[in-house]
């Protein structure tokens, strides 16, 4: 479907046509009865619930390449990443609003990549349209703001951790980062059955297991690993006023087959300093350990570590050596550093 670029009218109708598909009015109504059409949406939060909010950028040039990048994985991947932020605090995705810049000349065919990648995260994630804002500029601007809920008391923050208590993580570490380097080498079009950049191109928030332990109250602390293990475990450590030990050979690193290894593409080194994996990290106490399952609904939890009173972070090497760990994530204000 093509519009009149010069029309703001036009792209905002163009936008809410085709993300209302992807919800189920009478469950949005609940929470948002008055939908998508007036200057603000009203937002009703279920009795006994606290509201969850979180906002998140997604730039061309820091975030994602227009010429590599397919626009259905930029769309599903800039709600993904910030429903991830939910899932971290144990919350339930309800509604989110979009904030999109883009050039006039993309308001056809990749406008309608990129709403269809975000109506089918909409439709899996189960978190609806509530409004937004348009603008014309030359390079790609996205920032979603998402709206959740929990139950009173029961949200997972960083600063819970007692010493002693052992972290976990989800699933297996430096996909998406070995996934970037692929999609950066490539020359053609990427397969996106490819497991390692399925992983970049197509996060999957683990919205089921954050609200998994926040209802069965098993984890104190909780972040999700967006910018990477060696970059965010210092952050829950500066919350919780601990440090924490961890263990290389315990830490799930992602299974790299031998033709795509390189320097760039070594798995320890992915595990801890690739970013965009959007896995959870969390701390339970010793007394209940044994209540974490190896898997939830497929994904694997691994405990990879400790809390300690002393607040410095070291990995202990497979040679029984300890060493600190540095921080060499992602950060947007390093040394000029690029994500992409």
């Amino acid at each position: 479907m093509n519009i009149d670029s010069s029309s703001e009218d036009s792209l905002l109708r163009k936008i809410a046509a085709s993300v209302r598909r992807s919800s189920k009015e009478a469950v949005s109504k609940t929470f948002l009865p008055s939908g998508i059409g007036d200057d603000a949406a009203l937002f009703r939060p279920l009795p006994g619930h606290e509201t969850v909010l979180t906002c998140d950028w997604f730039l061309e040039g820091t975030h994602f390449l227009r010429d590599k990048h397919p626009p259905d994985s930029v769309g599903w991947k800039c709600l993904a990443r910030a429903l991830s932020d939910i899932a971290a605090m144990g919350a339930i995705p309800r509604c989110f609003l979009l904030s999109l810049a883009l050039p006039a000349s993309l308001t056809g065919r990749w406008l309608d990549g990129f709403l269809g990648g975000l109506r089918r995260a909409s439709r899996k994630f189960h978190c609806v349209l509530a409004g937004g804002d348009t603008t014309r500029r030359d390079q790609i601007l996205i920032n979603v703001t998402v709206v959740g809920e929990i139950p009173r008391r029961r949200a997972l923050l960083r600063s819970g951790a007692r010493p002693g208590d052992l972290l976990f993580v989800s699933g297996r570490l430096g996909g998406a980062d070995c996934g970037l380097q692929l999609l950066k080498r490539s020359k053609s079009l990427v397969n996106p059955r490819n497991s390692l950049i399925r992983k970049h191109l197509y996060p999957v928030p683990r919205l089921a297991l954050g609200q998994w332990l926040a209802s069965k109250r098993l984890a104190t602390a909780m972040m999700d690993l967006s910018d990477g293990l060696s970059s965010d475990l210092p952050r829950l450590c500066a919350a919780s006023r601990l440090g924490a030990r961890l263990e290389a050979s315990k830490i799930p690193c992602v299974q790299i087959p031998a033709r795509f290894r390189s320097a760039a593409c070594e798995p320890l080194q992915l595990a801890l300093h690739g970013g965009d994996d959007y896995e959870l990290l969390f701390a339970v106490p010793p007394s209940r350990k044994n209540l974490v399952p190896r898997s939830f609904h497929g994904v694997s939890l691994t405990q990879i570590g400790v809390m300690t009173p002393e607040r410095r972070i070291v990995l202990l090497e497979e040679n029984a050596r300890e060493s600190p760990l540095p921080a060499r994530g992602w950060d947007p204000f390093r040394s000029r550093r690029e994500s992409i």
